[in-house]
């Protein structure tokens, strides 16, 4: 009954279960030779898959439970125990036809991403539009996204506004509205009107590709505790064999052997193991998280460490309005405004966080005119009545009349931005990489999760990197940290004793190695972060680092699961042996004892599927 390269079917069962109820007509009907003859033929119908499947795992050095199946239902044909023989054929063709329908509805979320995958896309040409296949759109293309379709690549909206449900992709049941210029994920799905989007990256390197890529790689791989359930196999074959002999030697009654290996025929050790990991993983797939088969389900159930980087992953990852200095007296929400006014037509990465931060506060720019602007430097422009520069001291200093300046402003991890009106420095707003709002929470859940130790690697320096493990309440920091810096501190904390397995939790290029190298590398791509993303073994596609949490206790539930369902089913089928040693069971009922010991721990398995 092991999941091995076989392709299970309703066919088999059916026919099985039509050639028993046939052979009982038969006997009852006064023909019993006819209905051993349809028993006997289900019976080798059985045998042949059984005996190559076999014979394949002793070649790779495999020795796994169907062999058991295998002895079983020979021994049935040699002692003309036909029911029982044909029953274990009928169970074990149940049994991987359950196995096919637990697996396909463990992966059922997982499947719906690929098949959300869009396939065409409509190009707006001047006053026309084309019909063309997705893999055709090119950056700067224009898209319309017409309603309840899919967005098919990366782009930002163009014009108006968009309504975009991203349930898919991040679990959130609430609809997102985006104005122009906003950017949009792929995979996300129109809510409202149609809307234009310009594409910004072809759809092979969009989010939702990555994804995409990424669920195909997911249960392609055994996870180690599967493997071990095969090393308790071939322990079972022996003590199997053994205690069949012994029952056939003091009782002299060979029927007994029988009925030894065929209670021990169905596999819940092979069985469970694997539905309860994967479906560990369909569970994950609902709370946004992507996760690349079945043996990282395991490692995060084990997992002790986390170690998490700073920028994007702990914090927003953008500069945001922390503080507004001001001087003579002015209001600081005027001061943002001005600012903001004219910082609309700047494309600095802070001028648009500054901008951002003020129509989140509710204020109201007005245009501004005769803009000049210096990249990297400053900006300024007329705002109604005032001429305002933003920028840097240097820059505001040029254009204000006695504009000392206060340098203190500039501290670790805070970025001043100063502003002058008419000619008069009117004061200074800090800008920093705040903390995830959630971010203190998803450090005590991951602790609530199982992890004992909890550590932010990062490249900024110690003591903003210091305050915000303050806030956040981390165990420890790793400052100054390149991208080779951070695989030796991931490397370092690995060898220590009890800290394995270690999970790396980052969003950007430079954590690539430390995801690819760690036990588990869980990326933070919300944002579409392809690199780190692709390194990665588990994939947070909803900007929330409390999933991180969530994938951790995912991973011990299933992976408990797994191993109750496993010690249950061993458990039970040691019973039963004994029994059956003992002559308290005949074949006939051990078969059908056996397999509702299979049914029950693959039931079992399936709770992992819930939350």
């Amino acid at each position: 009954m092991s999941p091995r390269a076989r392709s299970p079917t309703l066919a088999l069962p059916l026919i099985t279960a039509a050639a028993i109820a046939a052979g009982a007509g038969a006997h009852l009907a006064g023909a019993p030779r006819a209905g051993d003859i349809i028993w006997a033929a289900a019976i080798a119908v059985a045998l042949v898959p059984l005996s190559w499947s076999v014979a394949r795992s002793l070649r790779r050095g495999d020795v796994g439970v169907d062999a058991i199946a295998l002895l079983a239902m020979a021994g049935a044909l040699a002692l003309d125990e036909l029911l029982a023989g044909a029953v274990i054929a009928l169970m074990l063709a149940g049994g991987n036809a359950l196995e096919a329908a637990a697996s396909s509805r463990a992966r059922r979320e997982l499947t719906a991403l690929l098949q959300r995958a869009p396939r065409v896309a409509h190009l707006r040409r001047g006053h026309a539009v084309e019909e063309v296949a997705v893999e055709t759109i090119a950056p700067g293309d224009v898209v319309i996204v017409r309603a309840g379709e899919v967005v098919p690549v990366d782009g930002v909206v163009l014009a108006g506004h968009a309504v975009l449900d991203e349930s898919a992709l991040t679990g959130e049941p609430m609809p997102v509205e985006l104005g122009s210029g906003s950017p949009v994920r792929s995979g996300t799905a129109n809510a409202g009107e149609a809307f234009d989007l310009r594409a910004v990256r072809p759809a092979s390197e969009s989010a939702y590709a990555a994804i995409v890529r990424l669920v195909e790689q997911a249960g392609a791989e055994r996870a180690p505790f599967v493997r071990m359930a095969d090393r308790y196999a071939a322990i079972l074959l022996p003590v199997t064999v053994v205690l069949a002999a012994l029952a056939w030697a003091l009782s002299g009654d060979p029927v007994r052997a029988l009925a030894v290996l065929v209670v021990a025929t169905p596999c819940p050790l092979i069985l469970a193991a694997p539905i309860a990991l994967v479906s560990g993983v369909s569970r994950a797939a609902k709370a946004g998280v992507v996760v690349k088969g079945a043996p990282v389900v395991e490692q995060l159930g084990r997992a002790r460490t986390v170690l998490l980087d700073k920028t994007g992953t702990l914090t927003l990852g953008a500069p945001a309005v922390e503080r507004v200095v001001v001087m003579n007296g002015r209001e600081p929400d005027e001061l943002l405004r001005l600012a903001a006014s004219v910082d609309q037509l700047s494309t600095h990465v802070v001028a648009e966080a500054l901008v951002h931060d003020a129509e989140r506060r509710g204020l109201e720019l007005d245009e501004a005119h005769d803009v000049r602007e210096r990249p990297g430097d400053g900006i300024e422009g007329v705002v109604g009545d005032h001429r305002v520069a933003v920028g840097s001291l240097d820059y505001v200093r040029e254009r204000a009349v006695a504009a000392g300046g206060d340098g203190a402003l500039a501290a670790p991890g805070r970025s001043p931005v100063h502003v002058a009106v008419d000619g008069a420095l009117a004061g200074a707003i800090l800008m920093a990489d705040r903390p995830r709002p959630d971010a203190a929470k998803a450090i005590q859940a991951l602790r609530a999760a199982g992890a004992q130790r909890v550590a932010m690697v990062t490249g900024d320096d110690r003591d903003t990197a210091q305050e915000i493990a303050q806030d956040v309440g981390l165990d420890e920091v790793y400052a100054d940290c390149d991208p080779e810096g951070k695989l030796a501190v991931l490397r370092a904390v690995e060898t220590e004793p009890g800290a394995a397995p270690v999970v790396m939790v980052g969003d950007g290029v430079n954590d690539a190695p430390a995801l690819a190298a760690a036990d588990v590398g869980i990326a933070m791509a919300a944002a579409g972060a392809t690199v780190s993303a692709e390194a990665a073994d588990v994939v947070i596609t909803v900007d929330r680092v409390d999933r991180v949490a969530e994938a951790l206790r995912i991973g011990r539930r299933s992976l408990a699961i797994a191993r109750q369902s496993v010690l249950a089913g061993m458990g039970l089928s040691f019973a039963a042996m004994i029994a059956a040693a003992l002559g308290h069971i005949p074949p006939v009922a051990g078969a059908l004892l056996q397999e509702g010991i299979d049914v029950a721990v693959i039931l079992n398995a399936l709770r992992a599927l819930r939350p």
